[in-house]
């Protein structure tokens, strides 16, 4: 865990499919991420990670919905914005099937403007299964091994941090290949891992996730570790990760809208709020944006 024992709060606040279901309101408009942005931030969160919608609260790739995505964000709050790498799959009103976005419309989300302050990639690909997000049938989402190594090379060059996101350990045995090859330096000390429960393939249970926290640690010393899963299951995976002493707990609508009670959340800001009363058991606060910022070895503000 971070100096002072604080704890990075992310929250992913819409993802691409989630919809408002149950009470639960879903930011899907420029102006309304950045609210609910803000009042993430108030409850305790250092960084949010945004899904562009179209006018119809459909999934979109268009790099300017993302640029007035971070303008209507900053507008209101300082708090750090990631955009996702898993842009603009979209399905067909008619038949109901997936379009995929090719690897060059995904690395387009690297060069909008205003910049964003962080990135993040899958590190392998993976069959997506998250009824609750939005996703109630497995469907498979291939992250090439071009698209990877070209994000990695961009976003460090951009002095920025990048988040892989470890679908299965054997994720962490390919970007240890990459780093051999001299695609990165595995002794940086912002390289930083997510890890999950519960999206597809990987179980939401203690023993997976300990065990590819601890690997991604033996082969990344330095890492920032991140936990997260879906559904029911995202708090019980998150206090998980707080006992072990993680640098980061990602909570929000994109993959739950479950409170620990099992109630469902009206607001992001409710999710955060849990994610707090947690970390307080264990004697932990939230990371402010500053102290976030200096883990991820952002340039100030």
């Amino acid at each position: 865990m971070l100096a002072g024992n604080k704890i990075i709060i992310t929250v992913a606040i819409n993802g691409g499919m989630q919809q408002d279901r149950d009470g639960a309101v879903i930011p899907k408009q420029p102006a309304e991420i950045g609210e609910a942005a803000a009042r993430c931030w108030e409850a305790g969160a250092a960084m949010v990670h945004v899904h562009a919608r179209d006018k119809d609260g459909k999934n979109s790739g268009d790099p300017a919905i993302y640029a007035q995505i971070i303008r209507e964000i900053r507008a209101r709050s300082p708090i750090l914005i990631q955009t996702t790498n898993g842009i603009g799959v979209r399905r067909d009103p008619v038949t109901g099937q997936l379009h995929w976005p090719s690897d060059e419309e995904r690395l387009g989300i690297l060069n909008i403007e205003p910049q964003q302050d962080l990135f993040g990639i899958a590190g392998g690909s993976a069959d997506f299964y998250n009824p609750e997000g939005g996703y109630p049938d497995e469907t498979p989402f291939v992250n090439s091994p071009q698209l990877l190594r070209a994000t990695i090379k961009a976003v460090y060059e951009k002095g920025s941090a990048l988040e892989y996101e470890v679908v299965e350990a054997s994720a962490l045995h390919r970007l240890i290949r990459y780093a051999s090859e001299g695609v990165f330096d595995k002794d940086r000390d912002n390289i930083w891992l997510l890890h999950g429960g519960g999206f597809g393939a990987t179980p939401p249970i203690a023993r997976n996730i300990i065990f590819s926290i601890d690997e991604g640690l033996r082969l990344f010393p330095q890492a920032i570790i991140g936990v997260t899963a879906t559904g029911r299951d995202l708090f019980r995976i998150a206090t998980l990760g707080m006992a072990m002493g993680c640098d980061l707990v990602r909570v929000g609508f994109e993959d739950s809208i479950h409170l620990p009670d099992g109630s469902v959340a009206r607001d992001n800001s409710e999710m955060v709020k849990a994610a707090v009363d947690i970390a307080a058991i264990y004697g932990a606060r939230p990371a402010t944006v500053e102290e976030a910022r200096a883990r991820f070895g952002l340039k100030a503000a």
